[in-house]
């Protein structure tokens, strides 16, 4: 049999490269631009299925900023994360990181987005100040404590106090006995603080009885000061004195309350009685869409002032939300969410020993009251720098209790640390403790930024870490700026606090 003779192929035509052709008359492209990319929900992108790929990044609360490695779009903040996407089972944030990182500035962020809500932000103590600004810019109230500029009474139940006589009948009693113990609370704090040591328990009694009395006496619409509650102590009416099982016996009484009589006279004669001995310069509005206590003005070596004025602000705030969720329940005010800032939480943790518990007295119950936190401190070490071990261990429950941590740079040794309390990843320890460098020496200008300013690690129980960067607009940069003292003057930088 004869072969079939293959036929013959037509001369194939040479494909151009990916770039063009190169060489005279060709049209090589030197450099191919990258395809545009866009970020948007399924709702925006849905004609463009199936060119578009999904991330895991939450979408639920505040837009933060983007995912470190997909660059998706991650929102989030403890109110939304509580009552929209329950993720967490505590609206409370706890955030870490060594100082100019940008701590301040994200929880800044969370604020203002948390404020177009709805949601109430209250900075119960602004040290630096932070927030003032923002808080003013959003058409809230800013109220300033310290020597010469206005001070707090803490006898004062305050908004507590008002909501008490506009429900009257049982729910009235129950606030007033409320209020009752915050003040309570508060004047031990104090005493706490002069000390350097917490109060007895037949103390606290004895401070009770004290404010019962001056309750009953005190006429309506004026509230007692502290020098009034040394008066009745000085007196020793019969409430007072059945408490100390002075049996009738005057030396017996004097014998038991004068230790408390002295440290209520160096609350007075001492560093916190000018701020603290007088009517309430300014109360806090209820109806103010955001709040700031400025502090600012206390020296930073004023331990003392400082810490006492940072419970004092505390009570007082969180005494208003109490009102104001006690109106709502009896249908006399609209209801309404609050995000407190507690910031520089290291600074009354380290003014005496007990004080730890009194932050954890007024900040447990933050679920009940439908209030959402954010607690900001550098690392764990301020803790571990406290006397006791009781209140190491309710320091540590700060931590555990958060629903959200979030990381800012951090050295490795304190990455473990903090790993047997949230959980971390090796690879999650290596990125955080990345972002505690500082930035080199070859910088322009100076003006380097650290590798860490600006990043985030997101951390909600057991399940893997948000890696996010955050990128500030000019409004944020202009309202937050944590250096104003190092602006002017010839400085080159002029926007360092604000970056990042």
């Amino acid at each position: 049999m004869s072969k079939k003779k293959p036929q013959a192929r037509a001369p194939r035509t040479p494909m151009a490269p990916a770039r063009g052709w190169y060489g005279p008359g060709g049209g090589q492209v030197a450099h191919m631009d990258p395809p545009t990319m866009w970020r948007a929900t399924t709702v925006q992108a849905c004609g463009l299925w199936p060119f578009a790929a999904g991330s895991g990044a939450p979408m639920t609360g505040v837009p933060l900023g983007q995912h470190l490695h997909t660059g998706a779009t991650v929102c989030g903040d403890p109110i939304s994360w509580f009552t929209r996407a329950r993720y967490i089972s505590n609206p409370s944030l706890f955030m870490l990181g060594m100082p100019g990182l940008g701590k301040s500035t994200l929880v800044n962020r969370m604020l203002i987005g948390l404020a177009a809500t709805g949601v109430v932000p209250l900075v119960l103590g602004d040290l630096k100040p932070d927030y003032a600004d923002t808080v003013r810019a959003l058409g809230g109230q800013v109220i300033s404590i310290g020597r010469g500029v206005g001070g707090i009474n803490v006898l004062d139940p305050g908004a507590m106090g008002e909501a008490a006589d506009r429900l009257g009948g049982e729910a009235g009693r129950a606030l007033t006995s409320e209020a009752h113990g915050r003040v309570l609370n508060m004047v031990a704090a104090l005493i706490t603080i002069v000390r350097g040591q917490p109060m007895g328990d037949h103390e606290m009694s004895v401070v009770s009885a004290c404010l019962h009395h001056l309750r009953e006496r005190t006429p309506s619409g004026r509230a007692p000061l502290l020098p009034d509650l040394l008066r009745v102590l000085d007196e020793g009416p019969d409430r007072v004195r059945a408490v100390t099982l002075d049996r009738g016996d005057m030396s017996r009484y004097r014998e038991a309350v004068d230790p408390l009589h002295r440290s209520l006279l160096g609350i007075l004669d001492g560093p916190l009685g000018s701020t603290f001995a007088s009517e309430t310069s300014t109360r806090i509005n209820p109806d103010a869409p955001a709040v700031c206590i400025d502090i600012s003005r206390i020296g930073e070596a004023d331990t003392q002032l400082t810490a006492a004025a940072m419970l004092a602000a505390w009570s007082d705030g969180l005494g208003t939300v109490a009102a104001a969720h006690a109106l709502s329940d009896a249908g006399l005010a609209p209801r309404r969410w609050f995000f407190t800032v507690l910031d520089e939480l290291w600074r009354p943790l380290r003014a005496a020993s007990g004080i730890v518990e009194r932050i954890d007295a007024l900040t447990r119950l933050n679920r009940s009251l439908g209030l959402g936190d954010a607690k900001i401190t550098h690392t764990l070490k301020d803790a571990e720098a406290l006397g006791s071990e009781a209140d190491r261990a309710k320091a540590r429950g700060f931590v555990e209790r958060a629903g959200m941590v979030v990381c800012a740079g951090l050295p490795k040794a304190e990455m473990q640390d903090l790993s047997n309390i949230v959980g971390l990843s090796e690879r999650e320890i290596d990125l955080v403790s990345s972002w505690s460098s500082p930035p080199g020496w070859a910088g322009t200008g100076g003006n380097e930024e650290p590798p860490g300013r600006g990043r985030f690690l997101i951390k909600v129980g057991g399940r893997p870490g948000i890696p996010i960067r955050v990128a500030i607009t000019d409004t944020e940069r202009e309202l937050h700026n944590t250096n104003t003292r190092w602006v002017g003057a010839g400085n080159p930088v002029e926007d360092i606090g604000a970056r990042g």
